[in-house]
């Protein structure tokens, strides 16, 4: 079952330019969904996404920390992986 939507900003679309300039709040980032990368840096996965209508204050877009878990179906694909084949030929009719 996915997870709810956590909106941490909006944004708006550059009328002139092909870019969007986003406003993030960083205290609606749950601490759990902040990573440490391999570099020591702290780092937060999140996904930009078009609204369907431009609120009152012209915002087109929103923020949202991206709750993807993958690691649910590597553990599934894991699973059926590592699960042994039959190689006994002991009780083979030939």
């Amino acid at each position: 079952m996915a997870e709810p939507k956590i909106y941490v900003g909006t944004g708006k679309k550059h009328a002139s330019f092909d870019s969007i300039k986003v406003s993030i709040c960083l205290s609606d980032i749950p601490k759990e969904r902040i990573k440490e990368g391999k570099n020591g840096k702290k780092y937060v996965n999140l996904e930009v996404s078009g609204k369907k209508e431009v609120d009152q204050y012209g915002n087109s877009h929103y923020v949202a920390v991206n709750t993807f878990k993958p690691q649910e179906q590597e553990q599934q694909q894991a699973a059926t992986e590592t699960q042994p084949i039959a190689n006994d030929t002991s009780d083979l009719p030939f």
